[in-house]
């Protein structure tokens, strides 16, 4: 059984340490004070039992806590006392600062709770290991000087997430559209050197790259570019071709000259789109990973139809590379995370006959090749992108897995704008606690939610007051040339923080939960329905209500909680107990998702969780479990076509792992090990040695390396059921 100590690491539990601890806390009192010997032994094989029990990481700080009291419940409170004095002064002995102990921890590759903190991260090489002790800096900082006590002791106790601490000290913003139009048509800066308008598409792929790098550099969330801003330079490469053809081979006829143009032009298509694919997964931002990045894939966003055709070729290259795949360190072809790929679904490629089809049935298959691309369905989104009345809504790509600006009119040019805009931040409820702390009096919850709602008000303030005042100077590549702005030298970003430009979300996590506790019902039932969208009623009225006043878009969030799944779940635990249905597991659901244990069909699921979606306007996500479907496309196209008559944005989830040890491709399976955590292992040769696999699993909107992963998130995933 294992133990998570203070500074993260991990170590096997043993019995023998809390016997020791009382047994000198026990010396220090009154004969008639004391506690026998029996009884020492009693109390630690009691909390060795539920330690075994637990379905969550146990901590040193859980044991103290057992410890303390069950010393009190057997009446020795003179023992208490000194048990927990001696522990006060132990952990003064062995640290002056937590931030030491944890940093040091991370520097010997012991730290636990990093490696786990970030799937698509690793933490054993030093760029990864340079940020992440920059954010124990940041968190300690933001910890004793820029956070009220309240609303971090909300945050440590799991009630509110204040997402990003370990960026908070800096001047630093979430997730973005990057405006790649504006710094391709118009040239940009990278790092002092002048980048003018490339001649041909792979220039402009190579030039995206390098953008991309940059602009997650300078921001801790996602980042989305648009195919579109780079299918414009096709017609570039062709002219750029014809003329070098027309100087070097003056005899061709009209027709030979067309031809070679052409396959030139595909070649060079092709060439760009390895490119911009090799680039981002090579390439490694100042934070230690590769960019979190969408590429967005959207027809009707082109300008005319002989752009449209030219984005065309660019998509359907764009999916051929990724249905291939990459090589992984032995050479075996396996599904790369990133970059995020972003179909829209049009009238012109939904049905069978239409001239874009062949793309949909492209895209299909690409999903049960490479669980790539999503889903996003125009008809759905313009129903529901409106900025006012009257006015025809919009259709636009998220900002890296689910965060969606809200709707925007330039007022210069009255005009839908998107690109060049971000998110200034986010913090998260969790809803569970405010049902728990109910104990199922509705009145009660309503005023508790309340009140928590509040409270992350005014941590979303401390986001925004913190970006206020700032100046472009501190990151030129987004507001001085051209990613989101083009402001002066020593301009503050102010004016991008107000009246809709930039927004503002209000996560929430855990609404099944939240429900099935307060009605006795899961909200895919018509009694906890009712109440869900209650629920999430009351959150868009309070940022409706918070964006009137203050002019600033405070927006409804689907969070992801990656890792936080399992921190509100192991809060919950420490603050209620085991909830039967509650919080009996080591995970609590994302969002309004239908939780991943509940049997539910592909369409009913996508048509339940519909109406909820749209009540989170700042981010959300619905997903489809499956098999393997690689002999199934017509299935997954069935699946594609409920998505755009029904819901916004939607994905499936297929089982595409490699075993480099073996060669295995499949779904390497999950079992426990001997302490009884979660680890996996290949069916094939019983390889168990994560390093040696690549195991994708669709975590919170995007596709993770699940190699190293929470115990919480691992139970989420070994829970889901089959919707297809």
């Amino acid at each position: 059984m294992i133990i998570r100590k203070r500074n993260g690491s991990e170590a096997e539990f043993k019995k023998s340490n809390i016997i020791n601890a009382i047994s000198k806390a026990n010396a220090k009192v009154r004969m008639d004070d004391r506690l026998t010997t029996a009884e020492i032994k009693e109390i630690a094989k009691n909390i060795e039992d539920k330690c075994k029990q637990a379905t969550v990481t146990i901590t040193h700080l859980d044991v103290q806590g057992m410890v303390e009291k069950a010393i009190m419940a057997a009446g020795k409170y003179d023992v208490a006392t000194e048990y927990i004095t001696y522990r006060w002064m132990k952990a003064l002995e062995n640290r002056t600062n937590t931030t030491d102990d944890r940093i040091l921890a991370l520097l010997s590759g012991n730290n636990e709770e990093i490696k786990q903190e970030n799937a698509n991260k690793n933490p054993t090489i030093v760029s990864t290991m340079r940020d992440y002790m920059a954010g124990e800096v940041s968190k300690d900082i933001s910890q004793r000087y820029l956070i009220p006590a309240d609303i971090w002791k909300a945050h440590k106790d799991g009630i509110i997430h204040f997402h990003d601490m370990d960026y908070f000290a800096m001047p630093i913003h979430n997730c973005c559209l990057i405006n790649l139009d504006d710094m391709l048509q118009n040239g940009t800066i990278i790092s002092g050197t002048t980048i003018d308008k490339p001649h041909t598409f792979q220039t402009a792929c190579n030039i995206a790259s390098q953008i991309v790098a940059q602009v997650a550099s300078s921001q801790y969330g996602g980042q989305t570019i648009s195919a579109t801003h780079i299918a414009k330079f096709v017609k570039e490469s062709r002219a750029y071709f014809r003329k070098k053809f027309k100087d070097e081979l003056p005899d061709l006829t009209d027709d030979q000259l067309n031809r070679l143009v052409e396959a030139e032009t595909l070649r060079d298509i092709k060439n760009g789109v390895q490119t911009l694919q090799y680039q981002i997964l090579t390439l490694q931002t100042t934070n230690g990973q590769t960019p979190f990045v969408s590429v967005c894939l959207y027809l009707n966003e082109a300008e005319n139809e002989e752009d449209k055709e030219d984005l065309a070729l660019v998509i359907e290259e764009i999916l051929k590379q990724r249905m291939q795949g990459v090589k992984n360190e032995v050479g075996t072809y396996y599904a790369n995370p990133f970059p995020k790929l972003l179909y829209v679904l049009e009238e012109d490629n939904i049905h069978e006959g239409d001239k874009y089809y062949y793309l949909t049935k492209l895209a299909a298959e690409c999903t049960t090749k490479r669980m790539v691309p999503d889903y996003i369905s125009e008809k759905i989104m313009k129903q529901q992108k409106i900025s006012k009345k009257g006015e025809e809504g919009d259709c636009y790509p998220c900002m890296g897995c689910r965060s969606f600006l809200t709707p925007y009119r330039d007022p210069a040019t009255k005009k839908p704008k998107y690109y060049g805009r971000f998110n200034q931040g986010v913090v998260s409820i969790n809803l569970p606690d405010v049902a728990l702390s109910s104990k199922g009096d509705m009145e009660k919850f309503w005023y508790i939610l309340e009140e928590r709602l509040e409270l992350c008000h005014r941590a979303l303030r401390l986001r925004h007051e913190h970006l206020r005042g700032v100046k472009s100077d501190v990151a030129p590549i987004l507001w001085q040339n051209g990613a989101f702005a083009r402001l002066k030298k020593g301009e503050t970003i102010d004016k991008l923080l107000y009246n809709g430009y930039s927004t503002i979300s209000l996560g929430y996590a855990g609404l099944y939960e939240c429900v099935k506790y307060m009605t006795g019902k899961s909200h895919t039932e018509d009694d906890g329905r009712e109440f869900g969208l209650e629920v999430m009623k009351k959150l868009n009225d309070k940022c409706k209500a918070w964006k009137q006043v203050e002019k600033i878009d405070y927006s409804v969030y689907g969070t992801p909680i990656e890792n936080t799944t399992e921190k509100f779940a192991k809060c919950l635990q420490a603050r209620f107990g085991k909830v039967e249905g509650i919080t009996d597991r080591n995970y609590i659901t994302n969002s309004y998702h239908v939780p991943v244990f509940e049997k539910i069909d592909a369409f009913e699921k996508i048509n339940k969780e519909a109406e909820f979606q749209k009540l989170s306007p700042g981010g959300a996500i619905s997903y489809i479990e499956t098999p393997n479907m690689v002999n199934n496309v017509e299935a997954v196209l069935a699946v594609i076509k409920h998505i755009y008559d029904n819901i916004m944005y939607a994905e499936l989830n297929t089982k595409l792992d490699t075993c480099q040890k073996c060669g295995f491709q499949g779904e390497i399976e999950m079992i426990k090990d001997e302490n009884g955590k979660l680890i996996w292992k290949c069916p094939n040769c019983g390889n168990t040695e994560a390093g040696t696999m690549n195991i994708i699993r669709r975590v919170c909107g995007y596709l993770s390396n699940a190699n190293e992963m929470c115990q919480g998130r691992l139970g989420d995933i070994r829970d889901r059921v089959l919707h297809l």
